[in-house]
């Protein structure tokens, strides 16, 4: 290669953009066992070393958990469990839009970790460079085509082209996908062609991170401050004994400086907003004023070969705290239908379910969005028709009541498709497109304690739990599998499943407790807690095939025609 040709490699994917979303797509594509480059357009060293997003809800802090990515982010991080309400200084009792935090159950993250953007970034990178991706900066995308002519599965039909920001190299590269994740301005999403639909609204906010001195009695609490003049103040404690402000810049506060903002202006109006506290900044580290809105992409995949995730995908105001979050479960969804789809694990269909379930509950975000961001600024939806001299705060309040499991991430679920079956009659207490809970089992031997998420990790494939019950009742179902099995042994070693089983009845072995070899790996529900929270009657047992990421794919009694009705939906058997 002489000094003016490009640069030329081939990955079976490409990411555009660096920021946390496409480092977790690419961490996870190369945990899969597949190649992939990452592209970041900026200088990550010379880039905004603070502030964007900052929390992490439970149902994310799951997903990163079962990705083995939550202990370097549970030493930096903040975890939040408590909130606080003040109207006109005085504490409100029971508090308003924050309290969700306060009332978390069924999972080993009940609390909001508050983890800013610079860190979760700096871990990500971390991580990906332990698996063997690479990672360029300073790179920006200048086009990309599909080329026709390459039917074959083992093809690499898009070629994309970069260019260093530094040394105005050239770089070609040939994949499989190319992924834009490459932010709310992607270049991606408009060389694609992709609308992006949605509007812009007059409201402005502005958010400030440093290191903050106050009065006011509870500090290191996620706080609304409820104000005339700046909206619903966010108070948020952060990693390291930092604190954000967030706060309306109306029009009228706006006609106080026809100059524009400064970072002198956005301390005196936050100083202002947290009225009657005092407040004083030993340390700005970062602060931004931006304008609300709403938009989604018309379509989050184009042409078989073009994937949109995160703010590439959408955009929303940070009222919520919504957006990583949503991006993350944009990335953990695609992911692992991506590598399938390369590994020829899947079928095309399941690729397919990406765009659709993410787009499903996108849309629900984004009219949620719409509300709390107008009621956040002191102003009333136009659904609203009571009085209009009302509180808006109350109603906010409600609202974030009401979407608490949407807030933490919990209650997030998809309909039925190919990968969500129902069952025409189960006892199951979880319906499929909805999260498996995290529940605590048995070690055999040690008799220690671990989580199920600890065991069925995010490794690409899905996990085949066998509920075993109580032995002696379940015994002849149990047997009846491993013959079915034994004939058809495509659906036990498949490389795109793993098995487990869990067993009401402990022993020295697994093996003797189950008087028969176990399905995979063996864990005891000793208190019998597993089966309820599932819905698994003791007497009967039970079978739950559970996603990749977590969800439940469908489930229903102990037979082996179920198992494989669903994987041949949805694997090449």
């Amino acid at each position: 290669m002489t000094a003016t040709e490009p640069i030329s490699e081939t990955y079976d994917v490409v990411i555009v953009g660096g920021g946390p979303v496409g480092l977790l797509t690419a961490y996870q594509i190369a945990r899969f066992g597949l190649s992939v480059c990452v592209l970041e357009k900026y200088d990550k060293q010379t880039q905004d070393a603070f502030g964007r997003a900052i929390a992490l809800f439970p149902r994310t802090l799951e997903q990163l958990d079962q990705l083995d990515l939550i202990e370097p982010m549970l030493q930096k991080g903040f975890a939040c469990r408590t909130s606080v309400t003040y109207k006109d200084g005085v504490q409100q009792i029971p508090g308003r839009v924050w309290t969700f935090m306060e009332n978390i159950k069924d999972t080993a993250f009940d609390f909001v970790l508050v983890l800013r953007q610079m860190h979760t970034e700096e871990i990500l990178r971390d991580k990906l460079r332990s698996v063997g991706a690479v990672y360029r900066e300073s790179t920006e995308c200048t086009g990309f085509e599909i080329e026709d002519g390459f039917a074959s599965s083992d093809a690499y039909p898009v070629k994309s082209t970069f260019t260093s920001t530094k040394t105005q190299e050239k770089i070609v590269l040939r994949s499989k996908y190319i992924v834009g994740a490459d932010g709310g301005r992607s270049f991606v999403r408009r060389h694609a062609g992709i609308p992006f639909e949605g509007d812009t609204s007059e409201d402005k906010w502005i958010r400030i991170d440093g290191i903050v001195e106050t009065d006011m009695p509870i500090k290191r609490a996620y706080g609304a401050i409820e104000s005339k003049t700046h909206g619903n103040v966010l108070w948020a404690p952060l990693d390291h004994g930092a604190t954000r402000i967030g706060y309306a810049f109306t029009p009228e506060i706006a006609a106080k400086y026809p100059s524009g903002v400064t970072e002198e202006v956005a301390v005196k109006e936050a100083i202002e907003s947290m009225q009657p506290f005092n407040v004083k900044f030993t340390e700005v580290h970062w602060w931004t004023l931006y304008t609300i809105g709403q938009r989604i992409a018309k379509n989050f995949s184009t042409k078989d070969r073009i994937f949109l995730c995160g703010d590439a995908a959408h955009t929303h105001s940070s009222g919520a705290a919504q957006g990583l979050n949503t991006g993350i479960h944009d990335s953990v969804n695609l992911a692992w239908k991506l590598a399938s789809q390369i590994h020829g694990f899947t079928r095309p269909e399941v690729l397919q379910t990406y765009a659709t379930e993410r787009r499903t509950a996108v849309e629900k975000l984004i009219n949620y969005d719409k509300d709390i961001s107008l009621l956040m600024t002191h102003k009333w939806p136009s659904w609203y028709t009571g009085d209009p001299a009302a509180d808006p705060y109350l109603v906010l309040g409600q609202i974030f009541e009401q979407a608490a499991s949407f807030n933490t991430g919990l209650g997030i679920n998809y309909p039925a498709n190919i990968l969500n079956q129902f069952p025409a009659a189960t006892s199951l207490k979880i319906e499929p497109g909805n999260r498996a809970i995290d529940v605590d089992l048995t070690v055999p031997g040690i008799n220690r304690k671990v989580r199920f998420n600890e065991i069925a990790r995010n490794l690409g494939r899905f996990w085949i739990i066998v509920f075993a019950g109580r032995i002696e009742s379940t015994i002849p179902s149990l047997q009846a599998l491993r013959k079915y099995l034994v004939d058809r042994n495509e659906l036990y070693s498949h490389p795109a499943t793993k098995w487990l089983t869990i067993s009401r009845d402990a022993g020295c072995s697994p093996y003797e407790t189950l008087g028969m070899a176990p399905f995979g790996d063996t864990y005891y529900d000793i208190d019998g807690l597993a089966h309820e929270k599932y819905g698994i009657d003791l007497s009967v047992g039970g079978i739950v095939i559970i996603r990749p990421d977590g969800l439940v794919g469908t489930g229903g009694a102990i037979e082996g025609s179920l198992i494989q009705h669903y994987l041949e939906t949805v694997l090449n058997l």
